[in-house]
């Protein structure tokens, strides 16, 4: 593929001075004759638009798309080593944007790179140094009223910069890799944590915890997951994992396996932000799930207008049809806990229960075993 590709690229650009294969699947094309940006981007659309173009390998056709970083001397730099990492980082950047497009490189560009490369370092360390924590939001059973489960949130605390939000470096977590080692000190924590309630004398409940595409890639989650149940003493019942819906086209057949085996460790399964993703409902009748989790935006819009409140009504409808389980998320007001009561949602959470809280607090919580009218 790799032969045939460099070849679509000496074909698509005549006029280039050089073609190189840096490393990997990464080639570098140098032009002299393109001076100005409009010239360059006309270029690069263009060969966007021809290597996308199918291509057969083996009896298999394939479709290749690019991620193209573009940098210009002596504009930006002075030395054709700077031109190297300058297109570097905007090809990068092109990446995080989800590829099959083309970024210039700008001075703010190599800021923000040094600010995420920074980031990533301080992530790094704060996994090995243990600065993160687990907080837990619980979810409130609608038929008993009894809070019956808590969903594991990372929350971590910079000893300099203060508490960092989720969304500063969850999205980064995902694109270095850290997702794995920081998704499996979750796990733990959250396994354990439910443990140590039970130890308290509490009543057990299930705790949620998230996944992501990568650990599932890694092909090593089930023997993780079957390690920290028996490390932790936690009966699998009470361990519930999420993939949010719009993950579920990622691999399909690879997540059906992974999660019937999950399923056979006698853990709980779930769709997160279901209703936002394009997922073929045929996927929901394959993937074995127990939960299906109603995404917050249409919970938001319940008392908006009609659509919002069909859609979460024919989610709730198809769900127990399918003998699934229905959690709504970002409950904040009565009105919408009265509607989701009415339609026999099974569970809610949002901060009209509780915001996600520290383990003691939660404890507490769970002690007095409030009913919820």
């Amino acid at each position: 593929m790799l032969q045939k590709m460099a070849r679509r690229l000496i074909n698509a650009l005549p006029e280039a001075d050089t073609i190189a294969r840096l490393s990997g699947d990464e080639f570098a094309v140098l032009f002299d004759a393109y001076g100005n940006l409009s010239s360059l981007a006309r270029v690069a659309t263009r060969l966007l638009a021809k290597l996308r173009v199918p291509v057969t390998v083996e009896g298999h056709e394939l479709v290749v798309s690019a991620s193209m970083g573009v940098s210009l001397l002596p504009d930006n730099a002075r030395e054709i080593s700077a031109l190297v990492s300058q297109s570097n980082m905007a090809m990068q950047h092109a990446k995080h944007l989800g590829g099959n497009n083309f970024q210039f490189y700008t001075d703010s560009l190599q800021a923000s790179t040094l600010e995420r490369l920074q980031l990533e370092n301080h992530l790094r360390k704060a996994i090995d140094e243990r600065q993160l924590t687990v907080f837990y939001q619980p979810k409130l059973c609608l038929a008993t009223g009894k809070l019956n489960a808590a969903e594991a949130l990372v929350r971590w605390e910079h000893p300099q910069w203060g508490l960092v939000p989720p969304g500063d470096f969850i999205g980064l977590a995902e694109e270095t890799g850290l997702i794995v080692p920081l998704g499996e000190f979750v796990l733990r924590e959250a396994c354990w944590q439910a443990c140590d309630w039970q130890r308290q004398g509490l009543a057990p409940i299930r705790v949620s915890v998230n996944l992501s595409v990568h650990q599932l890639r890694q092909g090593k989650l089930v023997s993780l997951v079957r390690q920290v149940l028996e490390e932790t003493g936690l009966d699998p019942q009470y361990l519930e994992l999420e993939l949010t819906e719009s993950q579920l086209l990622d691999s399909v057949e690879h997540i059906i396996a992974t999660f019937q085996q999950l399923r056979d460790l006698g853990v709980k399964l779930a769709i997160d932000d279901f209703g936002t993703g394009y997922s073929s409902l045929s996927y929901l009748k394959r993937i074995p799930v127990d939960y299906v989790k109603i995404d917050q935006t249409f919970i938001r819009g319940l008392g908006q207008g009609r659509e919002d409140a069909a859609i979460t009504r024919a989610i709730i409808a198809m769900a127990h049809g399918l003998a699934l389980k229905v959690v709504a998320e970002g409950v904040e007001d009565r009105q919408q806990l009265e509607f989701l009561r009415a339609e026999r949602c099974d569970e809610v959470q949002g901060y009209l229960i509780s915001r996600p809280i520290q383990a003691r607090a939660l404890a507490d919580l769970l002690r007095e075993n409030a009913d919820f009218p």
